[in-house]
């Protein structure tokens, strides 16, 4: 049996997060011993990924950043661009890859944590602690005890909730034999696409020079594209809609991220917490994660380092979240037009103050302001009949 102070189960965003915050403990604060652990190579690793945030300033990972931009652009459904600089905010882009290697040098040469590659089968809670239930490389059973733990594996289902969608995506990494894209400026939502009957459909560009750049198309609805649906809809974006032509795909990347207003259990025992998606750190109304797992990590570096109970707190306040319910079911039940939606957001409210707005940092009167800028009778409607929807388990996409 190995001990520990904190285990930390999983090795994505929020598990390496938290380990890198535990890493590098304040001159007089309590010291822990942290063990991390992380799945073997195999379908139990996340895939790789790329994660975008934004923020003021410089970062805690500025150093992984793949680009950064102050420049984002939004085209409405008839053509319309709206283009808005952010400052002081900054719109980042990171790659997993970079990530991890970044931080997997930090913990290399820490005294307070060690790294364990193990399948975890169970986490069972016992009196002051926690028992981690694993199995070694080479097969052999293998028990992990700890004061705290934290799991960041995803769930095997989502709880039960009043609305669910999903945000779906597929991208291109693409690069051209001339300059075709502007690095200096975002494609952020371009809803020149065609709609979906329920949900809404976007483009999305990241651009990492003026030959390269990652291209996606993205969907907010209840099912799922097969693959060559995806790579059909990209086409009709990057040849129809933007006109490029000649692209060399160099890599490509999938994702599936749940949407939806299902509570999200932030404690299974006594001891042990749930950290990251599994702990409702994704953003309802936008899937927007990495900049929550960076609230809620910290929150939890801090009450470990000071001795209190680390419970994770929520990743986005009441009102946020209750605001998510809202609109996920204005969309879902197709009182409000996706596409039209948001477009009418970016066009009436500043960028900057959006972005706030999406990551709920705006004050009350702020709020009230952007939903002002809303289709107020669908969206009273939604919000009246939410108390009365029942909760139902979501089948899975």
């Amino acid at each position: 049996m190995l001990e520990a102070d904190v285990a930390i189960v999983g090795a994505g965003a929020a598990g390496l997060s938290l380990a890198h915050r535990l890493a590098c403990p304040a001159p007089g604060t309590r010291r822990l011993s942290v063990l991390l652990v992380d799945a073997p190579p195999g379908p139990l690793r996340p895939p790789r990924r790329t994660w975008c945030f934004w923020e003021r300033g410089r970062g805690r990972y500025d150093a992984a950043l793949t680009a950064a931009w102050r420049h984002l652009r939004v085209h409405t459904p008839g053509g319309r661009m709206i283009e808005d600089d952010i400052a002081p905010l900054r719109y980042k882009m990171i790659r997993s890859d970079d990530f991890e290697d970044l931080i997997g040098h930090d913990l290399a040469r820490s005294e307070e944590v060690q790294r364990l590659q193990a399948t975890v089968e169970t986490v069972e809670g016992i009196t002051d602690g926690a028992h981690v239930h694993t199995r070694a490389v080479d097969g052999r059973p293998l028990t992990v005890r700890a004061r705290w733990v934290f799991d960041s594996r995803p769930l095997g289902s989502l709880p039960a909730a009043r609305t669910t969608l999903l945000q779906h995506f597929h991208g291109w990494f693409v690069h051209c034999d001339r300059p075709v894209f502007d690095p200096g400026t975002v494609e952020l939502m371009d809803f020149r696409t065609p709609q979906p009957p329920r949900g809404l459909s976007f483009g999305y560009v990241l651009p990492t020079g003026d030959r390269q750049a990652l291209v996606e198309y993205t969907e907010f609805s209840p099912e799922v594209l097969s693959r060559q649906g995806y790579e059909a809809a990209l086409r009709h974006y990057t040849e129809d809609v933007l006109g490029l032509t000649g692209l060399e795909v160099v890599a490509t990347e999938t994702g599936v991220i749940p949407m939806t207003d299902a509570p999200f259990a932030r404690q299974t025992a006594p001891s042990v917490f749930r950290i990251g998606a599994a702990g409702g750190a994704t953003r309802p109304s936008t899937g927007y994660t990495f900049a929550a797992v960076q609230r809620q990590t910290r929150a939890v570096a801090s009450a470990l380092a000071a001795g209190r109970r680390p419970l994770p707190p929520p990743a986005h306040s009441a009102r946020s979240r209750a605001m998510d319910a809202v609109m996920l079911r204005a969309l879902d039940s197709g009182r409000v037009d996706g596409a039209d939606f948001f477009a009418r957001l970016f066009t009436r409210v500043p960028m900057e103050r959006l972005l706030r707005f999406l990551d709920g940092r705006t004050r009350l009167h702020e709020d009230l302001s952007v939903g002002m800028r809303t289709p107020v009778l669908p969206m009273l409607r939604s919000a009246a009949e939410l108390p009365y929807l029942p909760r139902r388990p979501f089948p899975g996409p």
